[in-house]
């Protein structure tokens, strides 16, 4: 099955609120992440990236902390973004969302001046940010109870 959809910043309260519901099936009921982790202060300040199909069904979503937010997951540097929280349906995996929501937060943190961005992923999903020119770096560790690793791409 091929989809079309787009990638587009949330802007609009129901962009935001499709965002939330793919990371609350993918993360809480899919991967067992309990609700109060999955949520944070940051959702409020973050710039929220949403593939969507034509007739509007929300297939992923990724968000990228910038400026002080992103400072303290980045090792203190301004300059760098802060991807996270990418979630792609179930439905949807297979099709290249993964890739076009990496690369919509990239284009985000261009426009916002940003000179890198990094992530922590999940260590099962390493391959994956490392054929879209993410390197690891620092040991792993755990975040929400999975193992992860710091990763960077520079912009």
């Amino acid at each position: 099955m091929t989809a079309s959809y787009a990638v587009r910043e949330a802007v609009v309260t129901e962009d935001r609120e499709a965002c939330f519901a793919v990371r609350r099936e993918v993360f809480v009921v899919e991967q067992g992440v309990p609700q109060e982790l999955e949520y944070d202060t940051y959702d409020a300040t973050a710039v929220h990236v949403l593939a969507v199909r034509a007739d509007g069904v929300a297939l992923g979503t990724g968000r990228l902390l910038h400026g002080a937010d992103a400072a303290g997951r980045t090792g203190g540097d301004a300059s760098v973004g802060s991807l996270g929280r990418l979630a792609v349906t179930q439905a949807a995996r297979g099709l290249g969302v993964g890739a076009a929501l990496v690369r919509g937060i990239e284009d985000v943190a261009r426009e916002r001046g940003l000179s890198a961005v990094d992530l922590h992923a999940q260590t099962h999903a390493l391959g994956f940010y490392e054929r879209l020119g993410y390197v690891a770096y620092g040991p792993e560790f755990p975040d929400a109870g999975m193992p992860h690793r710091a990763m960077r791409r520079t912009l």
